[in-house]
């Protein structure tokens, strides 16, 4: 028979492969649709203007794709909402799964898509409906992602956990800009315009293969399980975590004002304005887009793991602080037309400043909101803002530039507008990282056992036999 301290080593080293698996799951999965989403920003700035937008000016053509581009964030509140109303009754898992596939498929469907040229005006219409899926898919990815990480990370390290699907978003970006800038190398101009740019998107269909093997391994995360084995599931989660924490949705949805906007402003509007308005190639933004990529894979989970030691607020606070008076000199490297200027530029507003914010992020938002109503909070409050920020923020940055001649001055404006809604958002966020995530918050335990009749759902002889 196995001594006590064995039984207890085992136990250890399962719940380290657990810990390992979940982490693996999380970046690996969040990485695969965060490189179908990208692609389609990838492909929006450089060539979707001519292949579905190809009877209106160039202006024009490149505001549409920016649209179609910003309909995705659009659908994300949506996606956040459907996913994490199940989420928080059904289970982190099963959503985890379903979104990859909406997104895989969605992704790889682009991929077969025929031009303007060949079925009209039917093909943009078309490419709309499939981004709309990709926003749905990516809606309901990123709460259960995070969640599954966070909640089955034990005290201490929530934020170097939590930061794992967080990595996602520099993997998804490198993979997309490399896999789109190699086909473009290894392909001529018409060959790239007329199949090329197809590979990228039904490259998707593999790595949603991989992805769905690891996450159909996956464990339910420890905090949910404990909710549904007690039957303490919220009845109407999205509602719910409106009436328990209206206070902790509008402080997220403000701290992520700036953190999206400025990072699709860095990684998919300087594409097309680097290209139209200051004449630089599309390999050198590309080739900076992938560096602050890849360097963001230490980035991240380097501020997520800072963050445990000496707390959310302040990183998050500095990275917002950062981005904010950060705007105009960007703009005064990107404009000298210097390569490593220009790169410069890129990596320190997306390593530094948006990555401060991204890799706190993550445990942040869960540590807001209390097990039964998580998935539902801290997808909303993250979607709601993708729309007002993220989705068109290529497309209003895009017009601004236009409307300016060319300079920009009014983009630059614009972010710093954002930067400042951040900033006073992270001012009114309480600190988090010490908290028991575990624990029921007060104001959850006022509405469901005192004032909200059906929200009582255990029976007080349950409720005592959990204590």
């Amino acid at each position: 028979m196995a001594s006590a301290a064995e039984r207890l080593g085992g136990e250890r080293q399962g719940d380290t492969q657990s810990l390992r698996q979940v982490a693996l799951a999380s970046f690996v999965g969040t990485a695969i649709e965060w490189y179908d989403f990208f692609l389609y920003g990838t492909a929006a700035a450089l060539i979707f203007d001519d292949l579905f937008f190809p009877s209106v000016s160039p202006t024009v053509g490149t505001l549409a794709a920016f649209a179609t581009f910003g309909v995705g964030f659009a659908a994300r509140p949506v996606g956040g909402i459907i996913f994490g109303h199940y989420g928080d009754r059904v289970g982190r898992k099963s959503m985890l799964v379903i979104s990859l596939l909406i997104m895989g498929l969605a992704t790889a469907a682009i991929g077969i898509l025929p031009s303007y040229a060949s079925i009209g005006i039917a093909a943009p219409i078309i490419l709309v409906i499939l981004r709309l899926a990709q926003g749905i898919g990516v809606g309901g990815e990123w709460g259960g992602a995070v969640l599954m990480s966070v909640e089955h990370a034990p005290k201490g390290k929530r934020g170097l956990y939590g930061s794992f699907p967080q990595m996602g978003v520099p993997a998804g970006l490198l993979g997309a800009t490399v896999i789109f800038a190699a086909t473009q190398a290894l392909t001529t101009e018409s060959q790239f315009t007329s199949y090329g740019w197809r590979i990228p998107f039904l490259f998707s269909l593999v790595l949603v293969v991989v992805g769905l093997i690891i996450r159909t391994r996956l464990m339910e995360s420890p905090a949910f399980q404990e909710v549904k084995d007690t039957g303490t599931e919220a009845p109407k989660p999205i509602v719910d975590v409106v009436k328990t924490h209206p206070r902790e949705v509008l402080v997220a949805m403000g701290m992520r004002i700036s953190e999206n906007g400025i990072f699709y402003i860095y990684t998919v509007f300087v594409l097309a304005y680097a290209e139209d308005t200051l004449n630089l190639g599309k390999s050198t933004m590309l080739t900076g887009v992938a560096i602050a990529a890849a360097i963001g894979l230490l980035t991240v989970p380097l501020w997520g793991s800072l963050s445990d030691r000496f707390g959310r607020r302040k990183l998050y606070m500095t990275g917002a602080v950062f981005s904010t008076l950060f705007v105009f000199p960007f703009f005064m490297l990107v404009d000298t037309k210097e390569t490593i200027l220009v790169w410069l530029a890129i990596v320190l507003g997306v390593n530094v400043g948006h990555d401060l914010m991204y890799g706190p992020q993550a445990a942040y938002y869960s540590e807001l909101f209390g097990t039964r109503v998580r998935y539902s909070g801290a997808s909303l409050g993250y979607q709601l803002a993708s729309v007002l920020s993220g989705g068109f923020a290529p497309l209003i940055a895009a017009a601004l530039l236009a409307a300016n001649n060319g300079s920009p001055t009014l983009v630059a404006a614009y972010m710093v507008v954002m930067g400042v809604i951040t900033v006073v958002a992270t001012y009114f966020a309480r600190e988090t990282y010490r908290d028991d995530i575990d624990g029921e918050r007060e104001q959850e335990r006022r509405f469901f056992r005192e004032g909200e009749g059906e929200a009582v759902r255990p029976s007080r002889q349950a409720e005592t036999v959990g204590r």
